[in-house]
């Protein structure tokens, strides 16, 4: 889609929650210069019983989703921007994420 992206390097799980924070952090450093792209959705859900219930009785109720990263998944892509503005956005959005990232950019013959 874009010209540089942010790929993961190690697996994880990522809660919609850090999506979305790295997402903010991506459009707040570009400031409506380029456009972004999320490569990644939330589709596996967590679930959890609620506090003091006894074992049994069945699943618990959905607590939030994930997605499952893998290594080598572009996660985030940009275009429209300069390579070091995308370095920068893309570095201020790894402190956000928990797993290890790292920036490529597409080399178009």
């Amino acid at each position: 889609f874009g010209e540089y992206g942010l790929k993961a390097i190690t697996r994880g799980l990522w809660t919609a929650r850090q999506i979305e924070a790295a997402r903010r952090a991506i459009n707040r450093y570009i400031k409506r210069g380029g456009k972004v792209w999320i490569r990644i959705f939330p589709d596996k859900p967590i679930t959890k019983k609620p506090l003091e219930v006894r074992m049994g009785s069945g699943k618990g109720n959905v607590e939030y989703w994930v997605a499952k990263v893998k290594p080598g998944c572009v996660l985030y892509e940009v275009e429209g921007v300069s390579e070091l503005v995308a370095r920068e956005a893309f570095r201020l959005a790894a402190a956000k994420l928990p797993v290890q990232t790292a920036f490529v950019n597409r080399m178009v013959m």
